[in-house]
């Protein structure tokens, strides 16, 4: 690529639109630089070595300037949904402090996403903080594009997958009365076509843009429209008035794979109708000659991702804010803290690749190879205080990438043949990991490797593990003795045992 191509930076780039938007801009020809938190998630990303990745926070001003130095086009793509009461906040913080460093640091220009809202003063939280950061955003010193959207369809999306579940699971449902309320849906390859476009906007344009697919429709005609793509029966859906966003979140949860604190504002933006008011967008980035992708086709291509195992990004990709973050280190005399640990290895009848194979499948439809009534229940009780539980489920049936979500768990590191550590991620009164490992042994047979790891936080944290450690036996000695037993058969199943 030349080196006086344009750079742009993106942020958000661990998130669904983040991570499909950085390819997009390498192939329109920009050079992309990155700021993450968390730079180890991006590895595996096929652009990563084509990319300049800084790591540092969108809410420290001094990060923001490193990220900035030298960009023309900023695409800002944070938003702290799912981050519990004071998200409005942080967005408000964040957003103030990005406009700030966007003027000193000189850029042509800033790109956000928004929420596509109604006119009216009675949004939902989520709806208003969107808003507010736009206009903060937009009250700036660097001319911004801002692209407001209602549901985005594709595959790995957060609306997309509360739909997809909400329609697959209930052929019969009863629903809030709003769901017959107007949504005017896009698919997310037309979202990334604006987003790219809009960083030739003319300098002098700086002004909210609202962008749609073709077609408007209800919650429930989006329903029936997937349940006609999907080859199912029509669903039968009964709407009531008793349903508060608050009750429907809470149904979204225990249904979807949507943890409520995220299913909440979701929900919530239904309340209103949301439909765009025009379609300026056109006058800059022209709809291609085949028209915006209706929301059929739209349908059509994400479930074929998902048929084909090929979800580039999801909504579980990006960072819950307040869920933990500290990555684990290597050194036992950690800073961070008293470390509690169950430690169980022991020689496996099976070779190195065999039991490789089974940890890296471990989770999702595969399981966890242990007490499985005590981990659906604790999964349950999860969800019910706002945690993801286990319906996350895994983006790949077989291969693992740092960053992936895996039902509660994070991954936060993936050795090939050798390591695989996870981070918890649902709701505990400190922070918690799970390192998987394939050893060597003094023998042929390799050896396994368990090792649960707890940093408890403050009294509570302490009771916690002393509660639960008579299960350990049941729950972690289970699995390791399961696993050991799944990688042996593995092995002569494939003719090496």
């Amino acid at each position: 690529m030349p080196t006086d191509a344009p750079l742009v930076l993106v942020t958000g780039a661990t998130g669904y639109i983040g991570g499909r938007l950085v390819p997009e801009l390498l192939a329109a020809g920009y050079r992309v630089r990155v700021l993450a938190r968390h730079p180890e998630r991006l590895t595996a990303r096929a652009w990563a070595d084509a990319v300049d990745v800084v790591t540092g926070d969108a809410g420290s001003h001094q990060d923001l300037r490193r990220a900035l130095d030298g960009v023309e086009v900023a695409y800002y793509l944070i938003h702290a949904l799912g981050a519990g009461h004071g998200f409005a906040d942080t967005d408000r913080r964040t957003a103030r402090g990005f406009a700030e460093a966007a003027a000193e640091a000189g850029l042509r220009r800033v790109v956000y996403l928004g929420g596509l809202y109604p006119d009216t003063a009675d949004l939902s939280p989520h709806l208003r903080s969107r808003r507010e950061v736009e206009r903060i955003l937009l009250a700036g010193r660097v001319p911004t594009v801002v692209l407001r959207a209602a549901v985005i369809l594709g595959s790995g999306s957060a609306s997309f997958e509360m739909m997809r579940y909400l329609t697959e699971r209930l052929p019969v449902m009863v629903a809030p009365r709003w769901i017959d309320n107007r949504i005017q849906p896009i698919a997310v390859r037309d979202v990334l076509r604006y987003l790219v476009g809009a960083a030739e906007v003319p300098d002098h344009v700086s002004r909210g843009f609202d962008i749609g697919g073709p077609d408007v429709l209800t919650y429930r005609g989006m329903m029936q429209r997937y349940a006609a793509v999907a080859g199912l029966r029509p669903r039968v859906i009964r709407a009531v008035p008793v349903l508060t966003p608050r009750l429907a979140s809470l149904w979204v949860g225990l249904v979807t794979p949507v943890p409520p604190a995220i299913a909440r504002p979701l929900v919530g933006s239904l309340v209103h109708e949301v439909v765009a008011r025009d379609h300026d967008i056109a006058r800059y980035v022209p709809d291609p000659p085949e028209g915006l992708v209706g929301f059929d086709d739209a349908v059509a291509l994400a479930l074929a991702r998902i048929r084909d195992l090929d979800v580039r990004t999801s909504w579980s990709s990006a960072s819950t804010r307040g869920a933990p973050s500290d990555p684990l280190p290597d050194d036992p005399d950690w800073a961070g803290g008293s470390l509690l640990v169950d430690d169980r290895a022991r020689a496996v009848d099976t070779t190195p690749e065999s039991l490789w194979s089974v940890i890296e499948g471990i989770g999702g439809a595969h399981g966890w190879y242990s007490w499985r009534l005590g981990w659906v229940a604790r999964g349950v009780l999860d969800r019910l205080f706002g945690g993801p539980g286990l319906r996350r489920g895994r983006r790949h049936p077989h291969r693992l990438e740092p960053g992936d979500a895996l039902d509660w768990w994070r991954v936060e590191k993936v050795v090939p043949g050798r390591l695989l550590r996870l981070r918890a991620e649902m709701r505990l009164p400190g922070l918690a990991w799970l390192e998987l490992a394939v050893e060597e042994g003094p023998g042929p047979s390799p050896v396994f490797r368990q090792r649960a790891i707890f940093s408890p936080r403050g009294l509570p944290g302490q009771l916690y593990w002393w509660a639960i450690s008579p299960f350990h036996g049941i729950v972690f000695g289970g699995m390791q003795r399961n696993i050991a037993r799944a990688a042996h058969e593995h092995a002569v199943a494939e003719g090496r045992g």
